[in-house]
């Protein structure tokens, strides 16, 4: 008995498979990180100065990305900065949007006011940054 070669449309079926197969493992092999893992934040090596104090609203909250910071104000006078760096894959936050920080890449969430992961694939926090307010001015480092 001689063996039939396989119809044309089989054997496209089957190699549109494995590329979907092939790509899906290439994408998903790209945003993976170990279990339990964080991107290292960028943490300012020597204090910035971010500007007026009154661009960070009370009760809100303001994204500096070409510093990779976020800076809020939860209450009058108290300040609280982040590295805007997601601790996924390392994607800089893009925009804040009723209280969370957003991660363009995976979507992930952070709440501005403690940089507690809101809703992942994000493992942890966004790590805190020491900052002040100094004659008005922001000083994150």
């Amino acid at each position: 008995m001689s063996a039939q070669p396989a119809a044309r449309r089989t054997v496209l079926k089957g190699a549109a498979a494995l590329a979907g197969a092939a790509a899906a493992g290439i994408s998903l092999a790209a945003c993976s990180t170990e279990a339990g893992s964080t991107v290292d934040a960028e943490k300012p090596s020597e204090p910035l100065d971010l500007g007026g104090a009154e661009a960070v609203p009370v009760g809100g909250a303001k994204l500096f990305r070409e510093q990779r910071l976020l800076v809020s104000q939860p209450s009058a006078g108290q300040y609280r900065a982040f590295s805007a760096k997601c601790t996924h894959a390392g994607c800089i936050l893009d925009k804040i949007e009723n209280g969370e920080g957003n991660c363009p890449c995976h979507m992930s969430r952070f709440d501005v006011a403690t940089g507690k992961v809101l809703s992942g694939p994000a493992p942890s926090p966004l790590p805190e940054i020491p900052v002040k307010v100094e004659g008005g001015k922001i000083i994150a480092g």
